[in-house]
C-alpha cells in the first residue's frame, strides 16, 4: 500500500487532478479503500472510482460508504458508477447477468436513491428494482460527490445526462461489451454527444465531458505514430484522430486534444497509469485551458 500511497503522491505533483480507481475482482486494492488511502497521501488530488459495478452494491449501503470517503476526503471524491459489463465480476460473484437494458434501468434506481441520500439525508423509493423504506446517510458531507456516468449506448448516455456530473462516453474502436456492439468511429462519436445533448438540454452547458483514450503513446514524429497505431491494431492514419487513443508527440497531442474539445466537448481526460508519466508535459501545457 505504500507504493500506491506513492503513486498518488506523483499523480498530484504531475498536476493531475483525479486518481480513479476501477472496479474488478481481478488483483487490484479495493476501490473505495483504495481511494481513502490516496485522499489521506495528498491535499488538493481528488480521488475516485472509476467506475463502480452497480450491481453488485446495495446503494444504501453503498452512498454510506460513499459519503463517509467524502468526509475522510474532504470534498474530493469524483464517483464512477457503471451498470457492470465483465461477465467475469458476476460469475465470481453470483449475481445474476442480467441484459443491458435491466442493469442500465437498475443503475438508474440506484443513483436516484444515492444521489437522494447524500442531498436529503433520506430516501423512501419504490422502483422495479429497489424498494427502500426511510434509509438515512448520516453523517453527510457538506456537498455531494461528483457523479460520472458514461458508456457508448444511446440509454446509458441518457441516464448519465439526466444524473451525472460528469459524462464519460466510452467507446473502444470495436469490441462487444456487455452484450453490446460499439464501433468507434467520428460518426458515432457525433451520436454520442448529441445523445446527450438531446437527452439534458438544460444541464448541457453545466455537464463535464470525459474521454479516457485506451491507448497514450508520445512518440518523435507523425510516422512513429502511425507505425505504433498500426502494432496496436488501429488501421489507417484515421484512426489516430478517434478519441478512443491518443499518439503523437507532445504538440501533437496538444492539438488533438484542442481539436477533441471543439467538435465533441471533451474537457476532461483519463489516462491509464501506465501513460501516467509520459502524459505529464500535456497535464502541464493544457492544465486551466
Amino acid at each position: 500500500m505504500s507504493a500506491w500511497r506513492d503513486h498518488a503522491r506523483t499523480a498530484e505533483g504531475n498536476g493531475y487532478s483525479a486518481l480513479y480507481v476501477t472496479d474488478h475482482f481481478d488483483p487490484q486494492f479495493g476501490p473505495l479503500v483504495a481511494a481513502t488511502v490516496a485522499a489521506e497521501a495528498t491535499t488538493s488530488l481528488h480521488v475516485g472510482t472509476l467506475v463502480l459495478n452497480n450491481d453488485v452494491r446495495n446503494p444504501v449501503v453503498l452512498a454510506k460508504e460513499i459519503a463517509s470517503l467524502c468526509l475522510a476526503a474532504e470534498g474530493r471524491v469524483e464517483v464512477g458508477m457503471g451498470a457492470g459489463w465483465l461477465r467475469s465480476d458476476y460469475e465470481e460473484t453470483g449475481v445474476r447477468y442480467d441484459e443491458p437494458g435491466v442493469r442500465v434501468d437498475r443503475l438508474a434506481e440506484s443513483l436516484t436513491v444515492m444521489k437522494t441520500l447524500w442531498s436529503e439525508g433520506e430516501v423512501t423509493f419504490a422502483g422495479t428494482h429497489y424498494t427502500v423504506r426511510g434509509a438515512r446517510c448520516e453523517p453527510r458531507p457538506a456537498a455531494p460527490p461528483r457523479v460520472i456516468v458514461g458508456g457508448g449506448s444511446k440509454r446509458v448516455l441518457t441516464v448519465a445526462a439526466k444524473a451525472a456530473d460528469t459524462v464519460n462516453v466510452y467507446v473502444p474502436l470495436g469490441e462487444t461489451r456487455g452484450g453490446a456492439t460499439y464501433k468507434a468511429t467520428f460518426d458515432h462519436f457525433d451520436r454520442c454527444s448529441a445523445w446527450v445533448r438531446e437527452a439534458a438540454p438544460d444541464r448541457f452547458g453545466s455537464l463535464e465531458l470525459q474521454i479516457a483514450p485506451f491507448a497514450v503513446m508520445a512518440v518523435a514524429s507523425r510516422r512513429a505514430a502511425a507505425r505504433s497505431a498500426a502494432l496496436l491494431g488501429l488501421g489507417g492514419e484515421e484512426a489516430l484522430g478517434l478519441p478512443s487513443c491518443l499518439i503523437g508527440t507532445v504538440d501533437e497531442m496538444c492539438e488533438l486534444l484542442l481539436e477533441r474539445r471543439e467538435r465533441w466537448g471533451f474537457t476532461n481526460v483519463v489516462v491509464p497509469t501506465s501513460a501516467m508519466e509520459i502524459f505529464a508535459p500535456v497535464v502541464a501545457r493544457l492544465a486551466g485551458t
